[in-house]
């Protein structure tokens, strides 16, 4: 019974140090565009731009986010998202597959859907944000206009034989 304790009091130990070293390491997720082959992540790391942002213009010259999200468990999960600027405004992009439920079909929208609150990193720096899908289908109309012309399908918000695009507005903490 000792034996048992002595290994399973090392494990814990074990486990411990691993958490430590990736809280200092962060672990960002790896991948250049989202979707299949690319891998989750755990803390974003990085400088904390600490300034709200109003204009979230200066996104567009990187081709994709990092996106931090809040799990039930207390462990950050972070995956690469795509994004759209639109009048100053960003907006995450999540692709679902046909049939896949939402939230439930990704771990970070579900996470989003629990507790909004997030961490977005675009080059080296951290933005602390918050999270809401987007409801209004004038709104989605009008931040999805320019790619629906070039991409109807995929941009569709009713598609029953493919994929959805949902949108989530970011608004700076």
């Amino acid at each position: 019974m000792k034996t048992a304790a002595k290994i399973a009091g090392a494990i814990l130990v074990c486990l411990a140090l691993v958490l430590v070293v990736l809280r200092i390491t962060g672990l960002n997720p790896i991948g250049d565009t989202p979707g299949p082959g690319n891998y989750p992540g755990l803390w974003l790391n990085g400088k904390v731009v600490s300034t709200p942002v109003t204009d979230w213009s200066f996104a567009t010259q990187y081709r994709t986010d990092k996106v931090q999200t809040r799990t039930w468990y207390l462990i950050p999960h972070s995956v690469t998202t795509g994004f759209i600027v639109h009048n100053g405004q960003l907006y995450l992009t999540s692709m679902f597959a046909a049939g896949v439920p939402f939230p439930q079909g990704k771990s970070w929208v579900t996470n989003v859907m629990r507790d909004p609150h997030v961490r977005l990193k675009f080059g080296n720096n951290l933005y602390d944000c918050i999270l809401s899908p987007v409801t209004d289908p004038d709104e989605r109309a009008a931040v999805l206009g320019p790619r629906e012309k070039q991409n109807a399908q995929p941009a569709a918000s009713n598609a029953t034989k493919g994929p959805v695009l949902h949108l989530f507005h970011a608004v700076s903490e």
